[in-house]
């Protein structure tokens, strides 16, 4: 069987082990605000999640 020539540098392996995830995280809309959301966490503009309260929020800084 082949065998490789060099060895991969230490900056190359992580490089390579580094790149795996990069994806943007998917971004929801509140169903009560229509805010942009990461899923499955309560909005922080609001504080509703699954169409129910869920987190008080100051109405002075939202």
């Amino acid at each position: 069987m082949a065998q490789p020539k060099r060895r991969w540098s230490k900056a190359r392996t992580h490089l390579k082990r580094s790149t795996w995830k990069v994806e943007k995280p998917n971004i929801a809309t509140c169903s009560h605000c229509h805010e942009p959301v990461l899923p499955h966490r309560a909005c922080s503009n609001c504080g509703y999640y699954d169409g129910k309260p869920a987190i008080k929020v100051d109405e002075e800084t939202a």
